[in-house]
């Protein structure tokens, strides 16, 4: 429980308050800072993923809390990014997004009890989601120059895209042990 990986993913999960004080200062530098926390926690989102299979760390336990922290913290900043900018660009790629969440969640929850969790494992489209998803973020959060939240708008969109895109194809993935067409496999494994 204490390896390299499972620390950095507590210490994003420490970071949460952090953020959400950093934003809310009334500083000129608050948004910076906010964007840099978000950006840290972004960083060893990846790095805790690569250091558990790069020195053989990985366990149940990190396997669980990995994408637990992952979606508090991206939850928690486009819950403040839709009360901050108050608009339906910002909330509707918001609500695709942790829908999307919730509903890949439970799948996979399910595909686990039924045993065919492997169906529904991470592709390369949810992985492009992610990058787009944190680089709007990033750019909504920090609020630098006008051109950057009008791209990091634009990018935010791309990535509600890719959110709907990367659902589909999980969903595609589980449809025939929705639908029980693999009704032998389910009663095997039940």
């Amino acid at each position: 429980m204490n390896t390299i990986p499972n620390i950095l993913t507590f210490f994003r999960l420490i970071l949460i308050p952090f953020f959400l004080v950093a934003f809310y200062l009334p500083f000129e530098w608050a948004y910076f800072a906010s964007a840099a926390i978000f950006v840290i926690a972004a960083v060893t989102d990846y790095f805790d993923g690569y250091l558990a299979r790069r020195l053989k760390q990985t366990s149940p336990f990190g396997a669980f809390l990995d994408p637990v922290a992952d979606k508090v913290m991206v939850t928690t900043t486009l819950v403040v990014l839709v009360e901050h900018y108050d608009s339906v660009w910002i909330s509707l790629p918001a609500i695709i997004m942790v829908g999307r969440e919730v509903v890949i969640s439970a799948l996979r929850e399910w595909m686990a009890e039924i045993g065919s969790r492997a169906s529904v494992a991470v592709n390369k489209w949810g992985k492009y989601k992610t990058a787009s998803q944190m680089l709007a973020i990033t750019g909504l959060l920090w609020q630098y120059q006008p051109w950057m939240v009008f791209l990091a708008k634009i990018l935010l969109g791309v990535a509600a895209i890719l959110t709907i895109w990367s659902m589909v194809t999980y969903l595609k993935a589980a449809w025939p042990y929705l639908k029980g067409e693999n009704s032998d496999d389910l009663t095997r494994k039940s």
